[in-house]
């Protein structure tokens, strides 16, 4: 059995939708499920989005040559896979439990709704659908293999009007730290401000990181930071720089520690995350905060140095919406991305 999507313009009259089952059951398919993604016409008509499962020797163009013939019109014939079989409102809910713990994800929460692709709109335009998705000061990029309809755009802008609300919320309290992040896995950590006291958890999760995990960060396996290292790593913004720490939700251990700047580099990021808890989108949560206070600082662009063989920085910033550039300089990789110019909250 294969698993395809169907967009269909049902007249709004009894027994149509009855007739459709009857054709598409006709040709030995099955209706999996069906819910509404456009607006209604000025006939009354809708439509309406099917996922039909299809025998392996059932040709679909010929499900869809069948439906037409009843006089039904369909604008879409595209394969579909099992993920999409969750229900729509469940997943609604989750993507909006996500943006809530964490407003920067929506613009991957609004591409994980429409099953879209976050896509760069500096790029040649490819095959099929693309649309910019704009919500006040912000802007998601989304692609896809078919058009978006209305209906659809609509429940998106209403998922960054949420997450732009929490933003303002968040601003206004003064308390843009101390936020709860909802992570890949369901797992949450806490982000706050690291300060001074903070010491013997940052070198309790240095101690706990591995010897290649200590080498991407610092350029160094060593096993203990000195006094005068670990000081620099939680100031409190005095030298310049500011430091955010991921928290467990008890606030019993640091899981991960991301730096801005400081006197020589202040828009140098770096991101050490316990290897325990890598995998889970923490790493792109530090680095997304990391460049709302750069944002903030007035910095025009990030930097980072890596070894030659940490590509995961670059990627990193990829996931958190900026373009990196990089180049190998004295056997180290140097990392550049710029910044758009951030917009004050009223």
């Amino acid at each position: 059995m294969a698993l395809w999507r169907v967009h269909v313009e049902l007249e709004d009259r009894p027994g149509r939708l009855g007739e459709l089952a009857t054709v598409v059951g006709g040709a030995g398919c099955n209706i999996i499920s069906l819910h509404v993604v456009g607006e209604p016409t000025d006939h009354g008509s809708v439509i309406d989005e099917l996922l039909v499962k299809v025998p392996e020797d059932v040709d679909a163009a010929a499900v869809v040559d069948a439906v037409e013939r009843a006089g039904i019109p369909c604008t879409l014939l595209v394969r579909a896979d099992a993920t999409e079989l969750s229900d729509p409102v469940t997943t609604a809910l989750a993507l909006a439990r996500m943006v809530a713990a964490d407003p920067g994800s929506a613009p991957r929460a609004v591409a994980t709704m429409l099953r879209a692709r976050l896509a760069d709109p500096s790029a040649p335009p490819g095959a099929g659908h693309a649309h910019t998705l704009r919500v006040g000061a912000q802007q998601v990029h989304l692609g896809r293999a078919w058009p978006f309809t209305a209906t659809e755009l609509s429940r998106a802008a209403a998922l960054m009007e949420l997450a732009g609300q929490l933003g303002m919320r968040a601003h206004r309290s003064g308390e843009p730290d101390g936020r709860r992040v909802l992570l890949h896995d369901g797992s949450e950590v806490r982000l706050r401000t690291a300060r001074p006291a903070d010491g013997p958890l940052v070198a309790a999760l240095h101690a706990r990181c591995s010897p290649e995990s200590r080498r991407a960060r610092f350029l160094s396996q060593t096993p203990r930071l000195s006094p005068d290292r670990l000081a620099d790593l939680v100031d409190d913004g005095a030298a310049g720089g500011r430091a955010v720490l991921a928290l467990t939700v008890d606030g019993g251990s640091a899981v991960g520690l991301a730096n801005l700047g400081g006197v020589d580099t202040p828009s140098g990021v770096a991101v050490l995350v316990e290897d325990a808890w890598r995998g889970r989108g923490l790493g792109t949560a530090l680095i997304r905060r990391l460049v709302e206070l750069a944002q903030e600082q007035g910095h025009s662009e990030v930097t980072a140095v890596a070894p030659t063989d940490n590509l995961r920085l670059t990627r990193l910033l990829r996931r958190a919406g900026l373009r990196p550039t990089a180049e190998i300089v004295a056997g180290r990789l140097f990392v550049r991305a710029a910044l758009a110019r951030a917009v004050p909250v009223a």
